[in-house]
């Protein structure tokens, strides 16, 4: 008799995909997931939060994503795995629902709404999977102890280091698939590599996926994509801007709340997380449509910090930037903080600094946490290598942290005729500075 976990579509369904050109679902199980309220849910989550306000064809959603990074494991396991000794063929549903569920917990606009209301989508990913969910249903009827397993996975602490390194490494299908992704939908080339190379040279090993050494130079190119993906996209001036908007609309609507300020229209979906008390249903329930919805309802609020920040963030007016690093220059700060103040311009909300580092290939140093399992090559007597030890290319980059700092500020601060003309120049000179 055929078990719930190893039951097969009459017919194989695909989604169109503009990345991997089809997405193909035989298993019952993973076509059961998608149609769950909870996966659903990520068609309302954007994958790159404000970048559409930079580049304008980044309107993707951690939905497609999800399903990209699924196909990407799928085709590793049924084509490449299959059949080799070290892969269990017994954990191929496990890593596959693991990957199309990874990202489930995220929540809207997720980085800057979880700096403010402290929540962690990875906390959420879990009681997603383990509590009175759709997801968990399904997941449950495969067995019971089948959401433990793949929360496990997800969090990196499956004892089966190989199946973890499909979706959590330095080459694994969630980076594989983003890249690509991201770089379509913004239009940029800069994220594209030789996935299908990539993907003919993974060999599975009990201590995750390795590369064999003649696959280097494909390695390599992947590499150097994610490099200036991160440069060009991800860490963008004009997207960070958008970010530090977004985050001051909900730390001025926290704050405003706390003082018992009373809003036109009650901010009911976000109250729970004003009081620290988010339940599951609460959390699934919000998603950035409403967040949008109520960015339009507070335009029109009577504080005029809030009033603002929406309306900048809603028509798209953002601060201007520019290179400044507080630490550095804590003096040229604090006086700003003190000009911004004078003229009218709540430093907390208008004088914003924001720093960005990402490690282009951050290899596993002893003691250092929270790195990423690194790259292995297998060379061809057997033995494994470190990628940095054999790539001149890795080397140069890896390890290097680039950080980069900018201060955010309202540009019309120096038109604006209200403050005077010397408190402008001053603030003007201070961050040519």
């Amino acid at each position: 008799m055929t078990t719930y976990g190893e039951m097969k579509m009459q017919e194989e369904k695909v989604f169109k995909d503009p990345v991997h050109r089809y997405v193909h679902v035989r298993d019952q199980v993973i076509w059961d997931l998608v149609k769950t309220r909870e996966f659903q849910r990520l068609r309302r989550i954007r994958q790159l939060g404000t970048t559409y306000l930079v580049f304008h064809g980044a309107e993707h959603s951690r939905f497609n994503h999800s399903l990209g990074v699924y196909e990407i494991v799928r085709r590793i396991v049924d084509d490449v795995f299959k059949g080799r000794p070290e892969w269990d063929e017994s954990e191929r549903l496990l890593v596959l629902c693991a990957a199309l569920l990874h990202d489930l917990g995220h929540g809207p606009f997720s980085h800057a709404f979880e700096n403010v209301f402290e929540t962690d989508h990875e906390y959420f990913t879990r009681q997603i999977l383990l509590g009175d969910t759709e997801v968990n249903e399904v997941l449950s009827r495969v067995a019971l102890d089948f959401p433990e397993k793949v929360a496990q996975v997800i969090e990196k602490t499956y004892p089966n280091e190989l199946v973890v390194s499909l979706i959590s490494s330095q080459i694994d299908a969630d980076r594989m698939d983003y890249l690509q992704r991201d770089a379509y939908y913004t239009g940029v080339s800069y994220g594209h590599f030789d996935m299908e190379r990539i993907m003919r040279v993974m060999r599975p090993r009990k201590n995750g996926v390795v590369i064999k050494d003649s696959g280097m130079h494909a390695v390599e190119h992947y590499i150097m994509s994610r490099y200036q993906m991160y440069l060009q996209i991800y860490f963008h001036p004009v997207s960070r801007s958008a970010e530090v908007i977004l985050n001051n609309i909900l730390k001025r609507v926290k704050a405003l709340w706390r003082k018992g300020y009373q809003f036109k229209v009650q901010p009911k979906p976000f109250e729970s997380f004003f009081e620290n008390n988010v339940s599951l249903e609460d959390y699934i329930t919000l998603d950035e449509s409403i967040m949008l919805a109520y960015f339009q309802f507070w335009m029109n609020e009577d504080d005029a910090i809030l009033s603002d920040l929406s309306r900048r963030f809603v028509n798209r007016k953002l601060f201007q930037y520019t290179s400044l690093n507080p630490f550095e220059h804590p003096e040229v700060y604090s006086e700003l903080r003190r000009l911004f103040s004078e003229a009218g311009f709540d430093p907390e909300y208008y004088l914003v600094h924001d720093s960005t580092s990402d490690l282009p290939y951050d290899f596993y140093r002893p003691g250092i946490e929270g790195t990423k399992k690194p790259i292995f090559l297998l060379m061809q007597d057997g033995q494994q290598c470190e990628l940095s030890e054999r790539s001149q290319i890795v080397e140069a980059i890896a390890g290097h942290i680039k950080v980069d700092h900018k201060v955010y500020y309202p540009e019309e601060l120096f038109t604006d005729e209200t403050v005077p003309e010397l408190l402008r120049a001053e603030i003007k000179k201070l961050l040519e500075v």
